[in-house]
């Protein structure tokens, strides 16, 4: 989802998101205001921070900034995951293939998330499925890297 799709998405959810400046950290959120750090750069920078804050309005409780709790922890990662799943998703992964995508640049393109974001998105979802991935017609493959096949239907 780009930026602004995800800033309409917060609104739909009671959220009020404001850009500022920040003293640690891309995004925080608290109750229902989100801060994003003023000085991204890019829109897509912006809508990667965006989609995990909206994954913590989602799924964490409390204040989870001491990430040497365990608890925290997972809170964090379910909501990174929450916001892979908005920005990247295994549909996403098989649409990017669809649309001709060939390597790491243009599926990040396509999908509107950084290179990095997207390596990382890969790498979550590798360590939650193993080495692949079944999902509607297509089976998305981890290991050795990332490729997807189409299975034909009978």
């Amino acid at each position: 989802m780009t930026y602004e799709e995800l800033l309409k998405e917060a609104d739909s959810m009671g959220l009020i998101v404001k850009e500022k400046p920040l003293q640690s950290g891309d995004g925080r959120i608290f109750d229902n205001k989100i801060a994003i750090r003023k000085d991204i750069p890019t829109q897509t920078e912006k809508a990667c921070v965006l989609a995990e804050e909206l994954g913590h309005h989602c799924t964490s409780s409390g204040n989870i900034i001491d990430q040497n709790i365990v608890f925290n922890r997972q809170q964090e990662l379910r909501a990174r995951m929450y916001g892979y799943n908005l920005n990247v998703g295994l549909i996403g992964i098989a649409k990017a293939f669809e649309a001709g995508c060939r390597n790491l640049y243009e599926m990040a393109e396509f999908l509107s998330v950084t290179e990095e974001y997207l390596k990382n998105a890969i790498e979550c979802y590798r360590k939650k499925y193993g080495v692949f991935v079944a999902v509607d017609n297509y089976l998305i493959y981890f290991e050795p890297q990332l490729s997807v096949a189409k299975i034909n239907s009978l």
